[in-house]
Protein backbone atom coordinates (compact mmCIF):
# COMPACT_ATOMS: atom_id res chain seq x y z
CA UNK A 1 0.00 0.00 0.00
CA UNK A 2 1.29 3.45 -0.89
CA UNK A 3 1.98 5.73 2.07
CA UNK A 4 0.34 9.12 1.62
CA UNK A 5 2.15 12.15 3.03
CA UNK A 6 1.09 12.83 6.59
CA UNK A 7 -0.85 9.55 6.82
CA UNK A 8 -0.01 6.39 8.78
CA UNK A 9 -0.20 2.93 7.25
CA UNK A 10 -3.60 1.55 8.26
CA UNK A 11 -3.77 -1.91 9.79
CA UNK A 12 -6.81 -4.02 10.73
CA UNK A 13 -8.80 -3.03 13.82
CA UNK A 14 -7.79 0.67 13.74
CA UNK A 15 -4.17 -0.26 14.49
CA UNK A 16 -1.73 1.86 12.51
CA UNK A 17 1.95 1.70 11.65
CA UNK A 18 3.84 4.94 12.12
CA UNK A 19 7.23 3.64 10.98
CA UNK A 20 6.65 5.16 7.53
CA UNK A 21 4.66 8.24 8.55
CA UNK A 22 5.54 11.18 6.29
CA UNK A 23 5.20 14.52 8.08
CA UNK A 24 4.49 17.68 6.14
CA UNK A 25 5.12 20.45 8.64
CA UNK A 26 7.90 19.11 10.87
CA UNK A 27 10.61 16.47 10.74
CA UNK A 28 9.65 12.90 11.68
CA UNK A 29 11.77 9.80 11.91
CA UNK A 30 11.75 6.57 13.87
CA UNK A 31 14.60 4.85 15.69
CA UNK A 32 13.52 1.39 16.79
CA UNK A 33 10.17 2.04 18.43
CA UNK A 34 10.84 5.71 19.31
CA UNK A 35 9.42 8.49 17.13
CA UNK A 36 11.51 11.68 16.92
CA UNK A 37 9.41 14.74 16.14
CA UNK A 38 11.48 17.84 15.39
CA UNK A 39 10.22 21.32 14.62
CA UNK A 40 12.29 22.27 11.60
CA UNK A 41 12.18 25.97 10.80
CA UNK A 42 15.51 26.84 12.45
CA UNK A 43 15.91 30.13 10.59
CA UNK A 44 12.91 31.43 12.61
CA UNK A 45 13.63 29.48 15.81
CA UNK A 46 11.04 26.85 14.86
CA UNK A 47 7.76 28.78 15.16
CA UNK A 48 4.41 27.05 14.89
CA UNK A 49 1.94 27.67 12.06
CA UNK A 50 -1.74 26.83 11.65
CA UNK A 51 -0.67 23.77 9.67
CA UNK A 52 1.97 22.51 12.11
CA UNK A 53 -0.44 22.92 15.04
CA UNK A 54 -3.04 20.86 13.21
CA UNK A 55 -0.60 18.17 12.14
CA UNK A 56 0.82 17.82 15.66
CA UNK A 57 -2.73 17.47 16.99
CA UNK A 58 -3.55 14.78 14.44
CA UNK A 59 -0.28 12.91 14.93
CA UNK A 60 -0.64 12.66 18.71
CA UNK A 61 -4.31 11.73 18.39
CA UNK A 62 -3.46 8.89 16.02
CA UNK A 63 -0.59 7.60 18.17
CA UNK A 64 -3.31 6.01 20.31
CA UNK A 65 -3.47 3.38 17.55
CA UNK A 66 0.28 3.11 16.89
CA UNK A 67 1.43 -0.22 18.27
CA UNK A 68 4.89 0.15 16.74
CA UNK A 69 5.67 3.46 18.49
CA UNK A 70 6.42 3.08 22.20
CA UNK A 71 7.77 6.55 23.10
CA UNK A 72 8.23 9.98 21.52
CA UNK A 73 11.00 12.59 21.57
CA UNK A 74 9.86 16.14 20.81
CA UNK A 75 12.56 18.66 19.95
CA UNK A 76 13.57 21.53 17.65
CA UNK A 77 16.36 22.06 15.16
CA UNK A 78 19.15 24.63 15.00
CA UNK A 79 19.81 25.04 18.72
CA UNK A 80 16.28 26.15 19.68
CA UNK A 81 13.13 24.34 20.72
CA UNK A 82 10.24 26.57 19.60
CA UNK A 83 9.63 30.32 19.54
CA UNK A 84 5.83 29.98 19.72
CA UNK A 85 3.24 31.01 17.17
CA UNK A 86 4.68 32.50 13.99
CA UNK A 87 4.17 36.28 14.07
CA UNK A 88 3.47 36.53 10.34
CA UNK A 89 1.66 33.23 9.73
CA UNK A 90 -0.47 33.21 12.91
CA UNK A 91 -0.41 36.38 14.98
CA UNK A 92 -1.13 38.73 12.09
CA UNK A 93 -4.07 36.71 10.71
CA UNK A 94 -5.55 36.35 14.22
CA UNK A 95 -6.03 40.12 14.42
CA UNK A 96 -8.43 39.82 11.46
CA UNK A 97 -10.64 37.04 12.86
CA UNK A 98 -14.03 37.41 14.54
CA UNK A 99 -14.78 35.82 17.92
CA UNK A 100 -15.98 32.45 16.54
CA UNK A 101 -12.84 32.23 14.43
CA UNK A 102 -10.61 33.10 17.39
CA UNK A 103 -12.30 30.49 19.57
CA UNK A 104 -11.87 27.85 16.87
CA UNK A 105 -8.14 28.62 16.84
CA UNK A 106 -7.65 28.59 20.63
CA UNK A 107 -9.57 25.34 20.94
CA UNK A 108 -7.42 23.80 18.22
CA UNK A 109 -4.18 24.75 19.99
CA UNK A 110 -5.51 23.33 23.24
CA UNK A 111 -6.37 20.13 21.40
CA UNK A 112 -2.65 19.65 20.70
CA UNK A 113 -1.97 19.44 24.44
CA UNK A 114 -5.02 17.23 25.00
CA UNK A 115 -3.74 14.84 22.34
CA UNK A 116 -0.25 14.76 23.87
CA UNK A 117 -1.71 14.01 27.29
CA UNK A 118 -4.08 11.35 25.93
CA UNK A 119 -1.63 9.36 23.80
CA UNK A 120 -0.30 6.29 25.65
CA UNK A 121 3.34 6.91 24.72
CA UNK A 122 5.57 8.84 27.09
CA UNK A 123 6.64 12.09 25.44
CA UNK A 124 10.16 13.35 26.24
CA UNK A 125 10.86 16.98 25.29
CA UNK A 126 14.48 17.90 24.51
CA UNK A 127 14.74 21.65 25.04
CA UNK A 128 17.63 23.86 24.00
CA UNK A 129 17.71 27.60 23.34
CA UNK A 130 14.40 29.41 22.97
CA UNK A 131 11.28 27.73 24.36
CA UNK A 132 8.62 30.41 24.31
CA UNK A 133 4.87 30.96 24.13
CA UNK A 134 3.14 27.94 22.63
CA UNK A 135 6.56 26.25 22.53
CA UNK A 136 6.67 26.43 26.33
CA UNK A 137 3.26 24.75 26.38
CA UNK A 138 4.49 21.92 24.14
CA UNK A 139 7.27 21.42 26.67
CA UNK A 140 4.83 21.62 29.58
CA UNK A 141 2.45 19.16 27.92
CA UNK A 142 5.23 16.57 27.56
CA UNK A 143 5.70 13.90 30.21
CA UNK A 144 9.37 14.66 30.86
CA UNK A 145 11.70 17.48 29.92
CA UNK A 146 15.46 17.48 29.41
CA UNK A 147 16.99 20.92 29.03
CA UNK A 148 20.27 22.80 28.75
CA UNK A 149 21.75 25.52 30.92
CA UNK A 150 21.51 27.99 28.04
CA UNK A 151 17.80 27.36 27.40
CA UNK A 152 15.27 30.11 28.06
CA UNK A 153 11.64 29.19 28.72
CA UNK A 154 9.07 31.99 28.66
CA UNK A 155 5.28 31.99 28.90
CA UNK A 156 5.19 35.38 27.25
CA UNK A 157 1.49 35.77 26.50
CA UNK A 158 1.13 38.88 28.67
CA UNK A 159 3.89 40.51 26.62
CA UNK A 160 1.46 40.62 23.69
CA UNK A 161 -1.59 41.65 25.71
CA UNK A 162 -2.97 38.16 26.34
CA UNK A 163 -3.69 36.23 29.54
CA UNK A 164 -1.25 33.63 30.78
CA UNK A 165 -4.03 31.03 30.77
CA UNK A 166 -3.27 29.43 27.40
CA UNK A 167 -3.44 25.77 26.37
CA UNK A 168 -3.76 24.56 29.97
CA UNK A 169 -0.88 26.57 31.47
CA UNK A 170 -2.81 27.60 34.59
CA UNK A 171 -3.67 23.97 35.34
CA UNK A 172 -0.33 22.32 34.57
CA UNK A 173 2.39 24.79 35.53
CA UNK A 174 1.39 25.31 39.20
CA UNK A 175 1.33 21.54 39.69
CA UNK A 176 4.85 21.33 38.34
CA UNK A 177 6.65 24.28 39.93
CA UNK A 178 4.20 25.62 42.53
CA UNK A 179 1.50 28.27 42.52
CA UNK A 180 3.66 31.29 43.38
CA UNK A 181 6.36 30.53 40.85
CA UNK A 182 3.80 29.75 38.15
CA UNK A 183 1.98 33.00 38.87
CA UNK A 184 5.21 34.95 38.47
CA UNK A 185 6.10 33.37 35.14
CA UNK A 186 2.59 33.59 33.70
CA UNK A 187 2.01 37.19 34.86
CA UNK A 188 5.38 38.69 33.95
CA UNK A 189 6.27 36.66 30.87
CA UNK A 190 9.92 36.68 31.92
CA UNK A 191 12.29 33.98 30.72
CA UNK A 192 13.25 31.14 33.04
CA UNK A 193 16.86 30.05 32.57
CA UNK A 194 17.89 26.43 32.34
CA UNK A 195 19.43 26.10 35.78
CA UNK A 196 16.44 27.82 37.36
CA UNK A 197 14.09 25.55 35.41
CA UNK A 198 15.86 22.48 36.73
CA UNK A 199 15.90 23.84 40.28
CA UNK A 200 12.18 24.56 40.13
CA UNK A 201 11.34 21.10 38.75
CA UNK A 202 10.41 22.13 35.21
CA UNK A 203 13.35 20.19 33.77
CA UNK A 204 14.01 16.64 34.91
CA UNK A 205 17.69 17.30 34.35
CA UNK A 206 20.15 19.41 32.37
CA UNK A 207 22.33 18.12 29.56
CA UNK A 208 25.13 19.56 27.49
CA UNK A 209 23.71 20.96 24.24
CA UNK A 210 25.63 18.50 22.05
CA UNK A 211 24.40 15.57 24.15
CA UNK A 212 20.80 16.70 24.62
CA UNK A 213 19.07 14.84 21.79
CA UNK A 214 21.10 11.69 22.41
CA UNK A 215 20.18 11.65 26.09
CA UNK A 216 16.52 12.30 25.29
CA UNK A 217 16.58 9.44 22.79
CA UNK A 218 18.22 7.12 25.31
CA UNK A 219 15.60 7.98 27.93
CA UNK A 220 12.83 7.36 25.40
CA UNK A 221 14.41 4.08 24.32
CA UNK A 222 14.66 2.96 27.95
CA UNK A 223 10.96 3.73 28.36
CA UNK A 224 10.14 1.97 25.09
CA UNK A 225 11.94 -1.19 26.23
CA UNK A 226 10.02 -1.22 29.51
CA UNK A 227 6.48 -2.38 30.31
CA UNK A 228 4.80 0.08 27.96
CA UNK A 229 1.25 -0.94 28.87
CA UNK A 230 2.09 -0.14 32.49
CA UNK A 231 3.76 3.12 31.46
CA UNK A 232 0.60 4.10 29.60
CA UNK A 233 -1.44 3.29 32.69
CA UNK A 234 0.88 5.41 34.84
CA UNK A 235 0.51 8.32 32.43
CA UNK A 236 -3.27 7.96 32.38
CA UNK A 237 -3.52 7.89 36.17
CA UNK A 238 -1.22 10.89 36.59
CA UNK A 239 -3.63 12.79 34.34
CA UNK A 240 -6.86 11.37 35.70
CA UNK A 241 -6.11 11.78 39.40
CA UNK A 242 -5.77 15.57 39.20
CA UNK A 243 -9.52 15.79 39.77
CA UNK A 244 -9.85 13.07 42.40
CA UNK A 245 -9.83 13.00 46.16
CA UNK A 246 -7.38 10.66 47.89
CA UNK A 247 -9.95 7.93 48.49
CA UNK A 248 -11.04 8.01 44.84
CA UNK A 249 -7.41 7.94 43.72
CA UNK A 250 -6.60 4.92 45.89
CA UNK A 251 -9.56 3.01 44.42
CA UNK A 252 -8.66 4.05 40.87
CA UNK A 253 -5.07 2.90 41.39
CA UNK A 254 -6.27 -0.41 42.83
CA UNK A 255 -8.23 -1.02 39.63
CA UNK A 256 -5.35 0.15 37.42
CA UNK A 257 -2.82 -2.06 39.20
CA UNK A 258 -5.11 -5.09 39.05
CA UNK A 259 -5.38 -4.61 35.28
CA UNK A 260 -1.58 -4.46 35.00
CA UNK A 261 -1.26 -7.63 37.09
CA UNK A 262 -3.22 -9.44 34.37
CA UNK A 263 -0.69 -8.51 31.66
CA UNK A 264 1.93 -10.83 30.22
CA UNK A 265 4.67 -8.36 31.14
CA UNK A 266 3.87 -8.80 34.83
CA UNK A 267 4.22 -12.55 34.46
CA UNK A 268 7.42 -12.14 32.46
CA UNK A 269 8.89 -10.01 35.23
CA UNK A 270 8.05 -12.63 37.85
CA UNK A 271 9.54 -15.52 35.91
CA UNK A 272 12.65 -13.49 35.10
CA UNK A 273 13.08 -12.64 38.79
CA UNK A 274 12.79 -16.31 39.76
CA UNK A 275 15.36 -17.21 37.09
CA UNK A 276 17.59 -14.31 38.19
CA UNK A 277 17.37 -12.77 34.75
CA UNK A 278 16.47 -9.33 33.42
CA UNK A 279 12.89 -9.25 32.14
CA UNK A 280 12.26 -8.58 28.47
CA UNK A 281 9.02 -6.64 28.23
CA UNK A 282 6.79 -6.73 25.15
CA UNK A 283 4.06 -4.28 26.12
CA UNK A 284 1.20 -6.78 26.40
Amino acid sequence: MKHLPGKPHELPGNRQSFQAYQARHFSYRVEGSVALVSLNRPERKNPLTFDSYAELRDLFRNLVYAEDIKAVVLTGEGGNFCSGGDVHDIIGPLTQLDMPGLLTFTRMTGDVIKAMRACPQMVVAAIDGICAGAGALLALGSDMRLGTARSKTAFLFTRVGLAGCDMGACAMLPRMIGQGRATELLATGRAMGGEEAERWGFFNRLCEPDALQGEALKLAQDLASGPTFAHAMTKKMLQQEWNMGVDEAIEAEAQAQAICMATNDFHRAYHAFVAKQKPVFEGD
